[in-house]
């Protein structure tokens, strides 16, 4: 098959997603149109992640994160001839949209081009990202607008595909996943003589930084504890906390490393599609305390490997019980890895992502492991 992926905004979690499915469809090709975020990740540092796989790319030079009406005329026009050229060389078996703009921009052009298998992969819902109700509102309406062109919507949580059907779009579900073979032989024991509490991901309003560091302000005169913030972004000022440690972005292998070391792994996003960090902290056997948010609520099992909260002294009150009762963590860090494999394997994702390009979404909607999901679809 001939798969072509849009991606507006070619960075972070999105890069992962996209990087996961194109290694695991190797007798597949993959042609990925894209735009850049230099002030996040280059995209030369990008390629370098897809060296040794079946992906060739095609920038998408007019692409752009806010909305504005001249540079969106001219990223849909981009759009146009390239997927036009690429129709007409027969090079398209499949569209897999990937973020909001992507996807907006992408199914008008589809629509316009006659091209019907198309799948919009919103990796967080744009309706939950705005600071004020009536940004919320705006989003709400072009994601009702855009569902007006087709595709076939495709979350990456359960609890976002029940944001969608809440604004009166239809919605099917499949769980992001990780390769959990990859951690084997990490010593996964926490090293530190301090009670360490780690996060990983970019500095900015989504991850919600000022309450990350509200937390651990509580626990400044307690010098057992650590916060550590893997990651970089625009709001690192807001982690003020002098027991916070920022690293800066580094290499997968010693962020793993870095996870593995600590006690208990926090998120304290607004909202999230399925964190791929959280993900690999299953993986690493940590336990997870995470806000009570879309995308994060999925990935906690009755509070088996670790829990939801929704104030920062609900996050307080948990990390002192885990503190005062250390040996509880190890089993909830078992629960995690368990539940991580069963729900979140990358074999169930590409696999379920590749009857969709082939156009069989109804294999996908009676899926054994998708029938929690579409109890109110």
């Amino acid at each position: 098959m001939k798969i072509v992926h849009v991606a507006e905004a070619f960075a972070g979690g999105i890069v992962m997603f996209v990087k996961s499915l194109v290694e695991n469809m190797p007798d597949d090709e993959h042609i990925i149109v894209h735009g850049e975020r230099a002030h996040v990740t280059r995209f030369t540092e990008i390629r370098k992640q897809f060296a040794r796989t079946n992906a060739r790319f095609v920038r998408w030079h007019s692409a752009q994160r806010s909305i504005r009406l001249s540079k969106d005329f001219a990223a849909f026009f981009e759009l146009y001839k390239v997927l036009k050229r690429l129709k007409k060389q027969h090079q398209i078996d499949a569209v897999h949209l990937h973020s909001s703009k992507s996807g907006f921009i992408g199914r008008m052009v589809c629509k316009v081009l006659g091209i019907n298998n198309v799948i919009y992969t919103p990796n967080g819902a744009p309706f939950l990202v705005g600071t004020s109700k009536m940004s919320n509102f705006l989003y709400k309406q072009l994601e009702r607008l855009g569902n007006g062109f087709g595709g076939q919507v495709v979350c990456c949580s359960p609890s976002e595909q029940e944001e969608y059907e809440k604004v009166g779009i239809q919605a099917i579900t499949i769980n992001n996943g990780i390769t959990f073979e990859r951690f084997n032989g990490l010593d996964l024991e926490p090293s530190s003589k301090k009670f360490c509490i780690v996060t990983s991901g970019r500095i900015i309003n989504q991850k919600n930084p000022a309450l990350f560091n509200s937390i651990a302000q509580y626990f400044q005169e307690f010098k057992q504890f650590e916060f550590i913030w893997i990651g970089d972004g625009p709001e690192r000022a807001l982690l003020s906390s002098s027991n916070i440690t920022i690293t800066g972005w580094m290499p997968g292998d010693e962020v793993a490393r870095i996870i593995s070391s600590a006690n208990v792994y926090l998120s304290t996003a607004n909202f999230e599609g399925l964190p791929y960090a959280v993900l690999e902290a299953l993986a690493l056997r940590k336990p997870v305390l995470l806000t009570d948010s879309v995308g994060n609520r999925d990935l906690v099992k009755s509070c088996l490997n670790g829990d939801l909260f929704k104030h920062h002294s609900e996050a307080i009150v948990k990390l002192l019980q885990y503190f005062n009762n250390t040996s509880m963590l190890n089993i909830m860090g078992e629960f995690s890895a368990v539940h991580g494999k069963e729900s979140f394997n990358v074999n169930h994702t590409f696999t379920r992502y590749r009857n969709l390009y082939k156009g069989n979404s109804d294999h996908i909607k009676n899926d054994k492991y998708l029938k929690p999901a579409l109890v109110n679809a």
